[in-house]
């Protein structure tokens, strides 16, 4: 573990995510096995039973998991013709969900795209009609001031009691049956008045039951929207705050009592973003001499405590953060020395990746009133993404990390994670859970026994790449390293996916 002290300055801070918008393309998919979980739009299944492929189907294990991605990206070029039209980021494929609820040892799957009205034009189209993060709006560029950018509705899922919320960053989340999958609309969640957004990675606080996200209102110089909700899913406090300029914020923590925003120095081309001349992702810019600004939020309030500023990174995800003894904030995040991420994941969407974009689990020591990093710490020399914690342990010190990683002596530039493992604070050791060659496992999602609250799972979907089929895979979350202790077979290939909850039965 490598230890490194920082320097606090002060340079100003900022946030922001609009979305905007490229041309349509046509790809071929490369040979790379994972690729081709993505070569051909999903194929959607009602209500099923699986069939247990290994093993059994933990006793205590009672719940539903739900996991969100992009389901499609690419129209036309079907039975009826046209050109076939392939979307110019991974982050720009219409969202589908995946559900398979386990009760009294059986285990049912449904898988629905989310039926948004912009995929609804488009199915009846034939062809894509609008804009997105990585694409402009096809046709002459007056389209791009007439089309609104389509909510993809892509990224995430909230399991509330009545309804499931699908979540993308760029507007309002859309309300789905929670059994059923169909989609009811577009929810404001009595509190999301019209312009509002409201983003994919929400904190849920365990004890409480409080639900804490944000949103962004473009402009030149953005707005940060804070939003409390509570337990069913309604806002019942909100703030806003000014940014400097358009930057990319995609994530934040909840740490005990507070909110911590770090800011990565990615900053929007604003001008040709307005015009319409480029897509939004093209016009995000890495800006290092701007440093990552920090911004810490008190739970209660929703006011600022402080702002600071530490060294560039970028990272998309956080895994999680607490107070400790001392009164210090700890933050870890999934750590990147630069923006080339995102071209690698705007890769994905062709089949051809060749940017290599690795981050490592990284630890960061805030002084909670004045925003100065104290320390940077290194806690793994392996690639780290998707990483999360327990549920109970959110905003709390947790045992454990849970990530996706890569094989080792796989090339990180021409391949998806195809690992997942288990990062022990305590021991700092790595457990891993090696799938196979040409298997690709989803972001792992822990899930608490119902009947044992010190057993824990880890529930994956694994892309078979040998026999290009989608499994459902349950490991023993203290036995990664050992054979899961069930395997379940889905109807159709689940193309790989973003994010996902457990939803434990009440």
């Amino acid at each position: 573990m490598h230890t490194i002290e920082k320097k606090s300055t002060t340079k100003a801070w900022a946030g922001a995510i609009p979305s905007l918008r490229d041309a349509p393309r046509t790809v071929s998919f490369s040979t790379r096995r994972s690729a081709n979980a993505n070569a051909e739009p999903a194929k959607e299944f009602p209500p099923t039973q699986l069939p247990i492929i290994s093993g059994k189907i933990p006793d205590g294990l009672r719940g539903t998991l739900y996991r969100n991605g992009p389901g499609r990206l690419e129209r036309g070029g079907d039975a009826n013709g046209g050109l076939r039209q392939r979307m110019g980021h991974w982050f720009d494929g219409d969202g589908a969900i995946l559900a398979v609820n386990f009760t009294e040892g059986i285990a049912t799957g449904a898988y629905r795209y989310v039926q948004t009205s912009g995929y609804q034009e488009e199915a009846a189209a034939g062809k894509l009609l609008y804009g997105n993060y990585g694409m402009t709006a096809p046709g002459p560029i007056w389209n791009q001031w007439q089309k609104p950018i389509k909510n993809v509705a892509n990224t995430s899922v909230l399991a509330l009691p009545d309804k499931l919320l699908a979540l993308w960053e760029g507007g309002k989340p859309h309300a789905l049956d929670l059994q059923t999958l169909e989609t009811w609309g577009e929810d404001d969640l009595e509190g999301l008045t019209k312009g509002l957004s409201y983003s994919a990675h929400y904190k849920r606080d365990n004890q409480t039951g409080e639900i804490f996200n944000f949103g962004i209102s473009p402009g030149l110089n953005a707005t940060l929207n804070i939003y409390k909700s509570d337990p069913t899913g309604k806002i019942i406090q909100q703030a806003a705050y000014q940014l400097d300029g358009v930057p990319l914020v995609h994530d934040f923590v909840l740490a005990g009592q507070y909110i911590v925003f770090f800011i990565p120095p990615v900053r929007l081309n604003v001008l040709p973003a307005l015009i319409g001349t480029n897509n939004y992702s093209d016009l995000l810019k890495w800006q290092p001499r701007l440093g990552t600004q920090i911004l810490v939020i008190d739970r209660v309030s929703l006011s600022v405590v402080s702002r600071g500023e530490t060294e560039p990174w970028y990272q998309w995800h956080f895994a999680n953060g607490y107070v400790d003894a001392s009164g210090s904030v700890i933050v870890d995040i999934a750590r990147y020395e630069d923006f080339q991420t995102n071209q690698y994941l705007k890769e994905v969407a062709t089949g051809q990746t060749h940017t290599p974009a690795e981050s490592t689990l990284t630890r960061v020591h805030l002084h909670l009133q004045t925003g100065k990093v104290t320390s940077i710490q290194q806690l793994l020399n392996r690639h780290c993404e998707f990483p999360t914690v327990p549920q109970q342990n959110v905003g709390q010190a947790s045992w454990y990390t849970y990530m996706s990683t890569f094989r080792s002596g796989t090339d990180i530039s021409q391949e998806l994670v195809n690992a997942i493992a288990r990062f022990d604070h305590k021991t700092e050791t790595l457990t891993e859970a090696d799938l196979g060659e040409n298997r690709y496992p989803s972001e792992p999602i822990p899930a608490q026994d119902s009947q044992n609250p010190e057993q824990g799972w880890l529930l994956t979907v694994v892309y078979d790449g040998n026999s290009h089929s989608s499994e459902v895979w349950v490991f023993d979350s203290d036995r990664l390293d050992a054979e899961p202790v069930c395997k379940l077979g889905l109807p159709s290939v689940i193309p790989h996916s973003f994010h996902g909850t457990w939803n434990p039965a009440s």
